[in-house]
């Protein structure tokens, strides 16, 4: 552990614009980007993001998706309440989420009229985000290219399945 605490302490950083060099200053917090390290500890850090969280949970780097079926109210208020607890988490580890990255993305046919909150501020609703980079082949990719089962055939997947 002594390695850790050894790369992490007496850190200095500078920055080089257009050629000039700033001076150097401490660095008290973070982890260096780009280093081999720095993910794995971020890993370690967030381990427990999800405890008692009851939806699904996606946790890729420094991003997470939180997500799951809303049939009806109490759906939208379990969900809410898996928000209001990873802020809670947030506020112990002393971060923030960076709220304007923060979305809501209905799919499906059914009322998409809840709205969510995070640290006081409603999330954004969008027809269709970015995930790690990618945007999806259409807008709304799940209602408007159905992968569906069919019964009659040998293959169970849809002739118009990617």
């Amino acid at each position: 552990m002594s390695v850790i605490g050894d790369w992490l302490r007496n850190r200095k950083q500078r920055v080089c614009i257009k050629g000039k060099w700033s001076c150097w200053i401490s660095v008290w917090s973070g982890v260096q980007q780009g280093s081999v390290l720095g993910p794995l500890l971020f890993l370690i850090f967030n381990n427990d993001l999800d405890e008692d969280i009851n939806s699904n949970i996606l946790k890729f780097a420094d991003d997470t998706q939180i997500f799951n079926e809303v049939r009806n109210s109490t759906d939208c208020i379990q969900l809410q309440a898996d928000l209001d607890k990873l802020v809670l988490w947030a506020q112990k580890w002393q971060i923030k989420f960076n709220v304007d990255k923060c979305k809501v993305l209905h799919e499906g046919n059914l009322d998409n009229s809840s709205s969510y909150y995070t640290e006081g501020s409603e999330l954004t609703e969008v027809s269709y985000e970015k995930d790690l980079g990618c945007l999806p082949v259409s807008p709304n990719p799940i209602s408007q290219n159905p992968v569906l089962p069919n019964p009659n055939s040998p293959n169970p997947v849809s002739p118009n399945a990617v």
